[in-house]
C-alpha cells in the first residue's frame, strides 16, 4: 500500500505512447515527432537517450518503446527488445510466415535457434522472472503459429 507521501509525489500522467523505432535512428521526425510533439515532450532528450540505450542492437532493428507522458512535460520510457516473430524471420530467413500454418511449412528451425532467441526474451522486463524452459515453450508456439518448423537438429 502506498504512503501518503508517495501518493501526493505522484506525477500526473498525461498519456502512455507505444512505438516502434528502429535501434539507434531515433529521429525527431515522423513517427517520434508527432507522437511526443502533442505532449509538448524534449524531443531531442528522448532521441539522445533512446539511440544510446539501443545502440548494442544493429542498425534498423525495431525496437518497441513505451513512453509515459506526464503533465509537467516530463517523461519515462521502456524499452523492449524485438519481438519474437521478427527473431524468427531473422533466423529462418524469410520475410514473412507461411498464409497456411499447419498446412504449409514456410521454414524450419532448430532447437538451438528456440534458446538463443528465448535468452535474448528473457533479458526483457516481463520476461526476466520467467522460466527459460517456459520462454522457449511461447516461441515455438509463435513459430508453429507462423508455418515455422522446430526441429532438433538441421539437416
Amino acid at each position: 500500500m502506498a504512503t501518503l507521501k508517495e501518493i501526493l509525489t505522484r506525477r500526473p500522467v498525461a498519456a502512455t505512447i507505444r512505438l516502434t523505432v528502429p535501434a539507434g535512428a531515433a529521429r525527431p521526425v515522423a513517427p517520434v515527432g508527432p507522437a511526443l510533439g502533442q505532449y509538448r515532450l524534449n524531443l531531442m532528450a528522448f532521441c539522445k537517450d533512446f539511440n544510446a540505450r539501443t545502440q548494442k542492437y544493429k542498425p534498423e532493428t525495431p525496437m518497441a518503446v513505451i513512453i509515459t507522458a506526464f503533465k509537467d512535460n516530463t517523461f519515462e520510457f521502456t524499452v523492449r527488445s524485438p519481438s519474437v516473430t521478427w527473431y524468427l524471420k531473422k533466423a529462418a530467413g524469410i520475410e514473412s510466415g507461411s498464409s497456411r500454418p499447419g498446412h504449409a511449412v514456410a521454414s524450419t528451425l532448430s532447437v538451438r535457434h528456440v534458446y538463443e532467441i528465448a535468452k535474448v526474451k528473457q533479458s526483457d522486463p516481463y520476461c526476466q522472472y520467467m522460466p527459460l524452459e517456459s520462454i522457449c515453450k511461447s516461441v515455438i508456439g509463435t513459430a508453429n503459429s507462423m508455418g515455422i518448423k522446430v526441429v532438433k537438429e538441421l539437416e
